[in-house]
């Protein structure tokens, strides 16, 4: 929680604000520089609010609130950057769910590695209305994930079920 920033001066002091009278009298000034000292972070804040929405800026206590608009949820043990990237690109990663790329990019992003991903699916057009469909009757994903770092098999088979179709059956296979 953000409070008092000892020696944070503020950006709009409020004796300068006063008439010249009162910008003259000793208690004045005492009584609104408490003032003053309560409302800095808070004005420092609000001018930096650009950069509190922006995930790669935002301080590193701010990035689990941030994540929330997005409906992310941060793993407390990952490091910043991760956090800042997995964030990041929260949108681009809902607008492609459900597709192979979409769920190749969030995994890659996730654990910091190389994913390969075979399904079953397939397309393809054809003039002829009786043609044969593409691909395989019963679909599934193979995903092998090979992580820069050491990363629990459970939280990549969470990241597969929630970025698949539902009726598709998936195998997970993490090496590092």
């Amino acid at each position: 929680m953000r409070g008092l920033v000892p020696g944070l001066a503020s950006p709009s002091p409020l004796l300068d604000m006063l008439p010249a009278v009162y910008q003259e009298d000793p208690f004045t000034e005492r009584f609104v520089a408490g003032f003053d000292d309560v409302l800095a972070p808070i004005l420092s804040t609000v001018d930096c609010l650009v950069n509190y929405v922006d995930p790669m800026l935002a301080p590193e206590d701010f990035l689990t609130w941030l994540s929330g608009w997005v409906g992310i949820a941060l793993d407390p043990e990952w490091p910043v950057e991760r956090k800042r990237a997995v964030v990041a690109s929260a949108v681009e990663m809902y607008r492609m769910r459900g597709t192979v790329a979409g769920l190749r990019a969030h995994l890659e992003v996730l654990t910091g590695g190389t994913v390969d991903i075979a399904d079953s699916g397939g397309v393809a057009w054809s003039t002829d209305p009786g043609a044969p469909l593409p691909g395989e009757s019963h679909p599934r994903l193979a995903v092998r994930v090979r992580a820069a770092a050491p990363i629990p098999q459970e939280v990549v088979e969470e990241a597969v079920a929630a970025g698949k179709p539902a009726h598709v059956v998936h195998r997970v296979e993490v090496t590092t």
